[in-house]
């Protein structure tokens, strides 16, 4: 079974290559597919030079500026599709998902489950060093997406995921609309209203070690409205 990880970039010099180390020291074998938009600290140069030592595993897909992150995991997963990877995880470059966790999602979606969520709140909550705002927020939103849409999710909004092939042949990805983190909810709601078997796996997050955040109050809005469109919306499989 081959497995990919996409791990979009921006201005991630101080931790894309320890990251790309350590995914490709785990007992499973995945390869890396690194999107980047443009980042100016040169981010993209480093993933260059590491691809001497790892030709036939990492792979860097170099974007003109920010496009946004569900615009970057929609390019991913049509790579994935068509390079014949059987299972496509998704996950930040900042070291808060613990790389360790992707072979505890992978190995739980080749169980016959479509769509594997690394949960913050399947098991209380395990998040670590935030600020007692963001918690509430992050917390909150879950809770106001589960009430709104039904989708049987304790974190609908997290975006440590591994996706089977069938999930993402049968979801229409022309049609997703969100492309902040809006689009994290977006994708999992999809796979459900498509009669995909969702899963939980409770991790621990921790804030980023390197770099600053990319949240923003405009990412925020637009899942806060999306999400209220979700349940009025045709979802169509693929053709």
């Amino acid at each position: 079974m081959r497995k990919l990880v996409i791990i979009p970039t921006y201005n991630e010099k101080e931790n894309i290559s320890a990251m790309i180390d350590k995914v490709f020291s785990l007992p499973e074998p995945f390869e890396m597919l690194v999107i980047d938009d443009g980042s100016p600290d040169g981010t993209a140069a480093i993933v260059k030079e590491r691809r001497k030592e790892f030709p036939e595993r990492l792979h860097l897909m170099e974007r003109a500026g920010k496009l946004g992150l569900g615009t970057a995991y929609l390019a991913g997963f049509r790579w994935g599709l068509e390079n014949g990877f059987d299972y496509i995880c998704e996950m930040d470059c900042d070291f808060s998902h613990n790389p360790d966790d992707l072979v505890r999602l992978y190995r739980a979606a080749a169980e016959g489950n479509d769509v594997v969520v690394g949960s913050r709140y399947v098991q209380g909550v395990n998040v670590v060093n935030w600020p007692m705002s963001r918690l509430l927020m992050s917390y909150f939103a879950s809770m106001y997406v589960r009430i709104v849409t039904r989708m049987p999710l304790r974190d609908a909004t997290a975006g440590f995921v591994c996706y089977s092939r069938r999930a993402l042949e049968t979801i229409d990805l022309d049609a997703v609309r969100m492309k902040g983190y809006g689009f994290q909810i977006e994708m999992k709601y999809s796979a459900w209203r498509l009669g995909m078997r969702l899963k939980e796996v409770s991790i621990i997050f921790v804030e980023r070690r390197e770099g600053t955040s990319k949240m923003s109050g405009g990412i925020f809005g637009e899942a806060f409205f999306g999400v209220l469109k979700l349940p009025f919306r045709r979802i169509r499989k693929r053709k």
